[in-house]
């Protein structure tokens, strides 16, 4: 293995990074070639399609995933000691058009020169494209399903922007596989189960589905031992000879028993991400409590005398592999989701069954080693709590100092109770993890649908506003009656559009190699998408907490307390978009009015109450599965698009600029006394009710962190989130001075990374509007 990996200087985690070769040279091969969109999993699927119709949807859907894992074609590239990839191209955008091939079709010229995550297109696929796979999956795909079973009322509300649904044009993610339960049994295991179950009751699809997938997993295993020996028998070089006959002897073991080494584990791990790829083609199949899984196979490898330099390696190999998804979205989800949020989330620390630390030596060889990768996956997540070691904690801090927005933080002190409220265990709620961005699950027992919808707060108060213009009697607590309503109208209306998204991905979408992987599927005989899982949530995200609190101070304080205009004049206003005879009064309610974040007990009401009434709403209903419905905050980057759909709003926001950012963060530039009055305005929010998951940006200027005081004076700053209550925080920690030239620069900056909403993204990949709010995010200090 490469040499000075590991230096043993005394560090807060006894361990230095100093450069890897392997791992550089693996990085550098990842961004070689431009993005290109790959037909490859859709010219086999649909292959597979037209030879199992009239079958059952999820046997076809099975006999697909198994045709492509035996024909796609595979490769091991220079320096990997972990195989298995979704394309021979790195980074590849791999297209689902039994989900949707509208969009594609749509944008097929225009997604090389798309504003946000742009991908080559071939001209000899897009022929492809147009001439086989758009007329077979044309009025025959999931899309089709969602269109003719929405309401009216629904699709009025969605033209009118009041919410987004999302989920309907690719597979369904956000969710973590029972990891721990593959790694200590073995596909073999998972097979045998699968054949007593469908000896039990032989006309039960989905066993017999799981068995078809499973079964070609194991044969894909061997297809890679093949491919190493092959290979080996031409290598000169004796090292990688040495490592290419290991890898055959991994492969044959993995395709059928369970792993007994660190390496071996984290390579199961990884095909296993990959199989669920191939199925899916989804977003955030995220990776759970990875320290709390594989650190008894790191202990026995160490017990067994394997080099820790080379345990170091093959994991940041494992990291690296997680970069090579990317996911190829239509231009509107790019906007929302720009970057490439692949959402391989993975949670270190937080608490064990019996309430204490879990934190363990793991824990902190996988933040030290991201010190070395720096690149946006995994998307590293810290669970806070008041048990948390010092040591870790500043570890923590340390990996914060790099700048590139990871990890995030959660907190259990918050997210435990949460998920109690919702009727999950204390030993799930204990065991609970991230999936995504930003929400919040249960790993290997929970379909959650995280993501199925974004709703738009600050738009139904413009609704109400405009409503209410003539009413010269009108009183604030008239239009917080008014707003409320609306909610509760708008609610029942995003409860209907996800249902039927959900139900869509029933029909359209099961899959059963996830599904066997997630708890009381195999017990229920059921697919996720039927209800098998253990827990059963819909996810949809409150969004415009900020700018609706915000603006209804202003309109509270303005207008019904010191009577300086009258409410229809505050709506002439703003349909003139504060021009004109108005101009002066945008600068009015923009300077001479308190904001959220700055800690105003009667402004941050306003939030708290407002987003109480709607998460309560929410929560009376029911989905599909027979799970609840449960809230969120958190924008992605649809604040920017999100933003485009509102009016002119009391708060001194212009007509189609950005709404505040992250979901809880204050209106950019507007909390100017300082980090801590953030976090008091935040904590005055009911924070257990976004069990669905809340975010919460702040930047902070480099010095804040430097040197051994900066660090303890930014844990010490991260126990006080902890102590206020509040779920989630995240941290650009670069210069204005440095995002500026890197805009004005981009050929200088092409590994700069920064914090965009739940995940980071290399700062080049992003569109202007929103590299400009980044920078325009106030710079805190301690």
């Amino acid at each position: 293995m490469g040499t000075g990996v590991i230096n043993q200087e005394k560090n807060i985690a006894n361990v230095v990074v100093k450069g890897n070769p392997r791992i550089q040279m693996m990085k550098d091969h990842l961004f070689k070639e431009k993005r290109q969109i790959s037909l490859e999993r859709a010219l086999l699927y649909t292959e597979s399609y037209r030879q199992t119709e009239g079958e059952p949807t999820i046997i076809r859907r099975a006999k697909a995933v198994a045709h492509i894992l035996t024909n796609v074609e595979i490769s091991i590239r220079d320096g990997e000691l972990l195989v298995g990839n979704r394309t021979v191209r790195p980074r590849s955008g791999i297209l689902s058009p039994e989900m949707d091939p509208y969009w594609i079709m749509k944008e097929i010229d225009t997604i090389g020169t798309r504003p946000q995550d742009q991908f080559e297109f071939t001209e000899a696929d897009k022929k492809i494209y147009r001439e086989e796979l758009y007329p077979y999956w044309e009025k025959h795909s999931m899309k089709d399903f969602i269109n003719g079973e929405l309401t009216d009322e629904v699709k009025t509300a969605l033209k009118d922007e009041v919410f987004k649904l999302n989920q309907t044009d690719k597979g369904q993610g956000h969710i973590i596989m029972d990891f721990p339960g593959i790694l200590s049994r073995g596909i073999d295991s998972y097979i045998e189960m699968l054949d007593k179950k469908i000896k039990e009751t032989p006309n039960n699809h989905f066993y017999q589905a799981g068995k078809i997938v499973f079964k070609a997993m194991c044969d894909h295993f061997i297809r890679y031992a093949e491919l190493a020996e092959c290979m080996s028998r031409n290598e000169k070089e004796p090292q990688r000879y040495q490592e290419l006959k290991i890898i055959t002897k991994m492969c044959r073991k993995l395709s059928t028993e369970k792993p007994d080494s660190f390496y071996e584990a984290l390579q199961l791990l990884w095909m296993t991400s990959i199989v669920g790829q191939y199925e899916s083609n989804a977003s955030s199949l995220s990776l759970g409590r990875m320290d709390q899984y594989l650190y008894p196979f790191y202990e026995s490898s160490l017990q067994a005398g394997v080099d820790q330099e080379f345990l170091y390696e093959v994991l940041g190999d494992f990291y690296i592999k997680t970069n090579d998804v990317v996911l190829l979205r239509s231009e509107s989800s790019a906007k929302c989701f720009a970057g490439f949020p692949t959402g391989y989330t993975v949670v270190l620390g937080g608490l064990n069954e019996l309430g204490h630390t879990s934190v363990n030596p793991l824990s902190f060889v996988m933040l030290d080693i991201y010190h070395e990768i720096l690149l946006p996956q995994p998307n590293l997540s810290v669970r806070m709590n008041e048990l948390i070691p010092r040591r870790f904690l500043l570890k923590t801090v340390e990996t914060i100092r790099l700048g590139t927005g990871i990890p995030q933080l959660f907190n259990d002190e918050v997210c435990v109770p949460a998920f109690l409220s919702k009727g999950v265990s204390l030993d799930d709620a204990r065991d609970y993890a991230t999936v995504g961005c930003v929400e919040t699950s249960i790993p290997g027992k929970t379909y959650g649908l995280h993501d199925i919808a974004l709703f738009n707060l600050l738009k139904i108060m413009e609704l109400s506003m405009y409503e209410l213009r003539e009413d010269v009697d009108l009183t604030y607590n008239q239009l917080v009656e008014t707003i409320e309503k609306k909610i509760d109208y708008y609610v029942e209306l995003v409860v209907k559009g996800s249902n039927i998204v959900d139900l869509g991905h029933r029909h359209y979408a099961p899959t059963p190699f996830l599904s066997v992987l997630i708890e009381d599927c195999l017990e229920n005989g059921k697919d996720v998408t039927e209800g098998g899982a253990r827990y059963n949530f819909s996810g949809v995200q409150g969004i415009g907490e900020a700018n609706l609190s915000d603006s209804m101070y202003v309109i509270k304080k303005m207008i019904f307390e010191n009577e300086e205009m009258s409410f229809s004049q505050l709506v002439d206003a703003l349909e003139s978009n504060f021009t004109g005879e108005y101009v002066e009064l945008q600068q009015h309610v923009i300077q001479d009015f308190e904001k959220f974040g700055n800690d105003n007990d009667e402004l941050d009401r306003i939030a708290a109450t407002l987003f109480r009434h709607y998460a309560n709403e929410l929560a009376k209903y029911e989905n599909v599965r027979g799970g609840q419905f449960i809230p969120g905050a958190y924008t992605v980057s649809a604040h920017i698009p999100l933003g485009e759909a509102v009016g002119a709003t009391p708060d001194g926001r212009k007509a189609q600029e950005q709404l505040a950012d992250g979901g809880l963060s204050p209106m950019v530039g507007r909390d100017h006394l300082g980090p801590t009055a953030v976090l008091k305005s935040v904590s005055k929010l009911d924070n257990y009710l976004t069990v669905n998951g809340s975010l919460l940006n702040l930047k902070f200027q480099p010095n804040t962190l430097k040197g051994q005081q900066g660090l303890n004076k930014f844990a010490d700053f991260l126990l006080a989130f902890t102590k206020l209550k509040i779920q989630h925080v995240q941290f650009n920690v670069q210069s204005k001075a440095t995002l500026l030239e890197a805009q004005k620069h981009p050929e200088k900056y092409s590994g700069l990374l920064v914090r965009v909403a739940g995940y980071s993204a290399f700062f080049v990949d992003l569109n202007k509007q929103i590299q400009d709010d980044i920078i325009a995010r106030v710079e805190h200090q301690l």
